[in-house]
């Protein structure tokens, strides 16, 4: 997704991003009411179980990384890779990944995703367990490269917890037939794919590689709270697919059950439901957070998992100064707003974000 939307390729886009134009994902969404400046009116059929929206020929695709799909019962972090870079745009089923072609699209639709009950660990990540959902907590995504440099290939995604001021390590896989891993990487993506007997649509839409970028180029960070038309999200906190054995590795997601999560249902008794993102930053491994380890760092050697750099399990010294691209402002920030030298704190999205640039 552009920036801003698409207004500078296309000159009859006059919204842009701040009106949701340019939106586009690795589900192809049929949904999007304007793509690269033209109405998305072509087979426009309005959607039977949401009245805001509809579907129409034409699709809406890129690579997404999903850094926190969740709510108090389950969470994923998912990387999507497309074959390309960029907004795509989709005319039909066999490049819009529709039905039978799902694998065959342009996007992985998908993904290779790490959900600590999907991956075995049932007591991880939930209201009372090691992350407790029900207080504030820090997710910390870390995307490891080739030497370690800002400009290698991307080869694998770390993800850690901080709550009440220890740092959580990510929990390990427990699945017969695989080695044990805590982190995105092919070899986690390739066992996951084979243990789970799931599409190898990952790879072979180029992996972390094609992912990373994607990155390169530039994301734009979205933040929502949404229900599910399609399949109750029970793909996040169920059994899924609901006609598949329960007990068969990789079905099970969560403790939810899969009459749950109906969105006729969440907007009438839940309508009120909301979350509070904060303090969102970027920058080197281990500068965005502080807090005293609370697990031991991950092991190393033939398990599967691959060793982070010094430094990216404990924390930096607290910092009085934001770092260049760090949040310094908005609703419910309480972290530094003097910026780093050389950059300036800016409202990016007020009065909800703003970062030093």
């Amino acid at each position: 997704m552009d920036a801003d939307g698409g207004m500078s390729k296309f000159p009859t886009n006059k919204a842009g991003a701040k009106y949701g134009t340019g939106y586009c994902d690795s589900q192809c969404p049929h949904d999007i009411k304007f793509i690269n400046g033209q109405a998305n009116v072509a087979g426009w059929t309005a959607s039977p179980n949401d009245t805001n929206a509809g579907s129409g020929t034409a699709g809406a695709c890129c690579a997404e990384m999903d850094i926190w799909e969740a709510n108090s019962i389950s969470a994923a972090v998912t990387p999507h890779p497309c074959t390309g870079t960029g907004l795509q745009k989709c005319t039909g089923p066999a490049d819009c990944g529709d039905g039978d072609s799902r694998a065959t699209g342009i996007c992985d639709k998908d993904g290779c995703d790490f959900n600590s009950f999907r991956m075995g660990d049932k007591t991880f990540l939930g209201p009372g367990m090691t992350v407790d959902t029900k207080q504030k907590v820090t997710v910390v995504t870390q995307f490891l490269t080739t030497g370690n440099s800002t400009t290698g290939t991307l080869t694998e995604i770390r993800r850690l917890y901080v709550q009440n001021g220890k740092v959580i390590q990510n929990s390990k896989t427990a699945i017969a037939g695989m080695a044990t891993f805590d982190s995105i990487t092919e070899d986690f993506c390739t066992a996951q794919k084979t243990a789970f007997n799931d599409s190898a649509s990952f790879s072979n839409h180029g992996g972390l590689k094609q992912m990373g970028s994607a990155m390169a180029k530039g994301m734009v960070l979205v933040l929502s709270v949404w229900d599910d038309h399609a399949v109750n999200m029970l793909w996040l906190d169920s059994d899924y697919p609901t006609d598949v054995d329960a007990s068969k590795p990789g079905i099970a997601r969560g403790t939810c059950a899969t009459t749950s999560g109906q969105p006729a249902q969440l907007e009438a008794n839940a309508a009120s439901i909301q979350v509070t993102y904060s303090n969102i930053r970027f920058g080197t491994i281990g500068s965005t957070y502080t807090g005293a380890a609370s697990s031991p760092a991950p092991p190393s050697g033939p398990t599967g998992t691959t060793a982070p750099p010094s430094g990216t399990t404990t924390s930096s010294a607290p910092q009085a100064t934001q770092t260049k691209f760090g949040q310094c402002g908005g609703t419910g920030f309480n972290g530094p707003t003097v910026c780093a030298a050389g950059s300036t704190c800016k409202a990016v999205s007020p009065p909800y974000y703003s970062q030093c640039l």
